[in-house]
């Protein structure tokens, strides 16, 4: 703990380290129901529970191999662990070593899950550590392989679940969970999983998911995170024959039983811990964009689908407009997908472009820049059918009642600037015609293939490279490996969420905001494009390293900080930007665990 705070002193240009040593010498994790407060050693534990075994099954405090031999004593452990004492540099070597040696993603998936189970610490220091390795295995693509086999892995108890058998019931029920604080919950009702679909109670492997990079990216302490999954049912056949399936085995609820449960649930949360983020993640289209209207201006949440991706996009796209030595306005992007991520992207950028041009260009000029394709074709007024309300704002009205059915008939009507894939389906949908038609248009291409995991990709970074002769833009949802063209190396772009959740959520916590407003997104988009150096700009980078990302969440935190003080829904009040530094510094180590390690 010491260690990274004194790195993040240095990081803002400042060295009060003995300050943050005395601040996190007064740090106590209060934990009432267990009627447990650490403060500077796990001796409290054992006074409280009289259990010596209790402390090697408990997470949140257990050192395995790394109690020292006092310990052992004073702790009662003498006899219960291995002779060999190591220190936590050799634990996260030897769990490397055991983590590599397995073969499939999902195998070591499952190891980092066993290994997160019994000992927090190790766990997070190793995720911290190797983050470009393990993020795909604790996240997308990995997750998703994860949440269609979660009932069949299941192994230990971790989360919340709320169904319909709980109505009137919800906040009583959240007394049993364990941690008395909770700062943060990720919630789904599993019903749109990536690009995988409804995947019901199997989903709540994305909010264990989430979470855990909610504490090494950012500094969320582990036991004031809360993954929570409402069950209400699923329209998966297959799970609702499976005798393996553990979720409730009922179709999907209609709107009239569905939105009061989840009211309910959002009042029963903010009853038990007043000032919790709620962030909602994989609604399907059907709910997101209505549940996130209706609540945001009346409870402290935020949909990282809609929003999170629109800034993490937002920020790409500012950097590759950077790249071809353009502005957003001269853009003219065409979107495949017209989901709650594809619309809410475009929203993203219509507010960046609506204050780069200083008021010259208003919302309504701005949506006239984007075109829309859905699984009817291109988006327009006239297309014979009813719209979804997200899409209206964008649907074209001056297609001189032309109707493109595909990409290529859209490329040729549209000749856009950038090709947006969004849409989750099949995958492979920009073929290598399609990128060279977009390329026959364009110097330098921008082509964002996002959608999740990798087999729903829209393209590989290899066929975009290639069939634009090196020319293209390029970021995708899932990672990819570099390509080499014509004796040139490239680096393609992983447009990841990742970059921007966890710091719009730890500074929202952190500054005490009650809301998360639009400009503190625009403020978000803005600090990631700014993180990008001068060098990863001319490797054709558009995000930065995540070797950097403690550095670049604390960052958007402080935006983020700043943002909500002038939005008027923050308690900070103004302050400096050296103090908001210090708030975040302050506040981010405690993701560690405080027990001597």
């Amino acid at each position: 703990v010491r260690d990274q705070l004194s790195a993040t002193f240095v990081l803002f240009g400042t060295t009060k380290k003995e300050e943050g040593r005395e601040k996190i010498r007064r740090i106590n994790i209060n934990m009432e129901q267990s009627k447990l407060v650490l403060e500077s050693s796990p001796q409290t534990f054992l006074k409280l529970t009289h259990q010596p075994n209790e402390i090697l099954r408990n997470p949140t405090f257990n050192k395995g191999t790394a109690f020292s031999t006092s310990e052992r004593d004073s702790l009662k452990l003498r006899g219960l662990l291995p002779a060999q004492v190591q220190t936590l540099d050799a634990q996260v070597n030897s769990s490397l070593y055991h983590l590599r040696s397995f073969t499939t993603p999902i195998q070591k998936y499952l190891y980092l899950a066993s290994l997160r189970q019994r000992n927090e610490t190790l766990f997070f220091r190793l995720l911290m550590e190797n983050l470009e390795e393990t993020m795909p295995i604790v996240y997308t693509p990995t997750v998703g392989e994860v949440c269609q086999l979660f009932d069949k892995n299941w192994r230990v108890a971790e989360g919340m679940y709320f169904t319909k058998e709980d109505r009137g019931r919800f906040r009583s029920i959240l007394d049993n969970w364990i941690h008395p604080k909770v700062d943060i919950i990720v919630v789904t009702d599993g019903s749109r999983i990536l690009g995988l679909g409804d995947l019901g109670a199997n989903g709540m492997g994305i909010p264990i998911g989430k979470l855990s990079l909610y504490v090494a990216a950012a500094g969320f302490h582990p036991a004031r995170t809360l993954p929570i999954t409402l069950d209400f049912g699923t329209n998966n056949k297959n799970y609702l024959s499976d005798p393996h399936y553990m979720g409730m085995k009922h179709t999907r609820l209609a709107d009239d039983e569905y939105n009061p449960l989840v009211d309910e649930f959002l009042a029963a949360v903010t009853d038990k811990w007043p000032n919790v983020l709620v962030q909602f993640e994989d609604f399907s289209n059907e709910h997101a964009f209505g549940l996130l209207s209706r609540h945001r201006h009346n409870f402290f949440c935020f949909n990282d689908d809609i929003q999170g991706t629109g800034a993490v996009i937002t920020a790409g796209i500012i950097n590759a407009v950077r790249i071809s030595n353009s502005t957003l306005a001269d853009q003219k992007m065409l979107f495949f997908g017209a989901g709650s991520a594809g619309v809410g992207v475009a929203d993203a950028i219509v507010d960046a472009m609506v204050a780069e041009s200083n008021g010259k260009i208003s919302k309504e000029e701005g949506r006239k820049r984007f075109w829309f394709i859905d699984s009817k074709g291109l988006v327009t007024s006239d297309r014979g059918d009813k719209l979804d309300a997200h899409k209206i704002p964008y649907a074209r009205t001056d297609n001189q009642s032309k109707q493109c059915k595909n990409i290529e008939e859209c490329i040729d009507f549209i000749q856009p600037t950038a090709l947006i894939g969004l849409a989750g389906v099949s995958g492979g949908e920009f073929t290598p015609q399609i990128v060279a038609k977009i390329s026959s248009y364009n110097k330098r291409p921008i082509i964002f293939a996002l959608s999740n995991p990798t087999n729903k990709s829209e393209c590989t970074a290899e066929v975009a490279y290639k069939n634009s002769n090196g020319a293209a833009i390029f970021a995708s949802g899932s990672p990819f490996e570099e390509v080499e063209l014509n004796g040139k190396r490239y680096v393609p772009s992983q447009g990841n969420n990742m970059y921007v959740f966890p710091g719009i959520g730890f500074g929202a916590v952190v500054g005490e905001c009650n809301r998360v407003t639009d400009g503190m997104l625009l403020a978000t988009a803005r600090s990631l494009a700014d993180s990008v150096t001068k060098e990863e700009l001319e490797q054709g980078r558009l995000y930065p390293s995540l070797k950097r990302i403690r550095e670049v969440s604390a960052g958007i935190a402080v935006a983020v900080i700043e943002q909500g003080v002038k939005d008027g829904v923050s308690k900070m009040g103004n302050k400096s930007r050296e103090e908001l530094q210090k708030k975040v510094i302050f506040n981010s180590p405690v993701c560690l665990k405080l027990a001597g390690q």
